[in-house]
């Protein structure tokens, strides 16, 4: 990943300013579903929303595809819950960066799993 070989490593990390310097000032981050969110300081704040209820996240890569600015890459991602459960989903994170810096990124994931009722 040209420019962004940290990047996975950088968000397993749980620490959302090592994922936000990846950022551009006015990256769109569209999370599934979700409304795109808009904006390095958003996007940092809404993972750091995210990984307060996680004790862990770890991304597995299973392939990785360029095409231009445009970086896919399919993975598989492990989520410790903070009852030190885990949950492996696949995803697929579609980013493209004009620049150094990523303006657009795209995670296409299932997360029912995630929050599923245990027990």
């Amino acid at each position: 990943m040209p420019g962004h070989e940290t990047l996975f490593e950088d968000i397993d990390s749980m620490d959302p300013d090592r994922y936000a310097r990846h950022l551009s000032a006015n990256v769109v981050m569209r999370f599934g579903n979700s409304d795109p969110v808009v904006g390095r300081v958003s996007v940092r704040d809404a993972w750091a929303g995210f990984c307060a209820d996680l004790r862990g996240v770890r991304h597995d890569l299973v392939e990785r595809w360029e095409a231009g600015p445009t970086t896919i890459v399919e993975a598989l991602v492990t989520y410790t819950r903070t009852d030190d459960s885990t949950v492996t989903v696949p995803v697929v994170t579609i980013y493209r960066a004009d620049g150094v810096l990523i303006d657009d990124y795209r995670i296409f994931i299932d997360l029912a799993p995630l929050f599923a009722k245990r027990g």
